[in-house]
């Protein structure tokens, strides 16, 4: 058995291009070549085999991965696609490796976002379920009524689901905050309008163990022990299962 060859969605990972998910949809799309020819879903490649996307050579997987923390201002679109939003999180942070969002966070929210070049810990993180909370500071546009605080951390229905129980505190009088395990499109948002209330202002200030300690629009590396922590939970959370 050779332990050079390893999958091509797994190859396309860890050579900072994309996720495993977004690789299999190349490969289903047919923009992938192994020397030339389109491989099948789960086809292998060693080191010697020159793989290409959209006729773009792939650089062998590297050793050093960028971990970043950034500050999201509003407006900015957690998107790679530069061509067609101007306004993409890439261009401005114009970093000098290829780098990619993990997870997202919406053009009207703002704050901790992460990024790499390691699609591989990107897939773990995102599977990492219970050991994924984000922690946000939610703004509305009226004061607090009620039992509004209880029924958002009871479950919430929002796109033919019922959102998971989560810690909701209130802050202040139109303030709160809120911790999730889940990322469902523009849930908090779509929580609120559920109770007839609309977010002022939204701000992300915990993805895990990493919190937000960096101006906006500022960035920096996680340190070594952020990341051991990170793969500590992701491992954790690979054990426990998800009812």
């Amino acid at each position: 058995m050779d332990t050079q060859l390893k999958r091509i969605n797994k190859f396309l990972s860890e050579a900072g291009y994309c996720s495993r998910r977004a690789a299999d949809k190349l490969i289903e799309e047919g923009a992938v070549t192994i020397n030339g020819k389109v491989p099948e879903m789960g086809t292998k490649v060693g080191p010697d085999d020159e793989v290409r996307v959209k006729g773009k050579l792939i650089a062998e997987p590297k050793s050093d991965f960028v971990y970043l923390a950034f500050n999201k201002p509003r407006g900015i679109v957690c998107t790679t696609d530069t061509r067609r939003e101007k306004d993409n999180i890439i261009d401005f942070i114009n970093y000098p490796e290829r780098i990619f969002p993990i997870g997202r966070l919406d053009k009207y929210s703002e704050g901790l976002i992460l990024l790499t070049n390691d699609g591989d810990i990107v897939n773990k993180i995102l599977r990492a379920r219970n050991n994924h909370e984000k922690e946000y500071i939610v703004h509305l546009n009226k004061p607090i009524k009620g039992d509004f605080i209880q029924k958002m951390g009871d479950g919430v229905p929002i796109l033919d689901t019922v959102t998971k129980k989560c810690f909701v505190e209130q802050l202040g009088k139109s303030t709160f905050k809120i911790i999730l395990t889940q990322g469902l499109n523009r849930q908090i948002r779509r929580m609120c309008e559920y109770f007839d209330y609309k977010v002022a202002g939204l701000k992300r200030i915990r993805i895990m163990n990493i919190k937000l300690d960096v101006e906006k629009g500022k960035w920096r590396p996680l340190t070594p022990n952020e990341l051991n922590e990170i793969q500590n939970l992701v491992s954790q959370s690979d054990k426990t299962h998800d009812n």
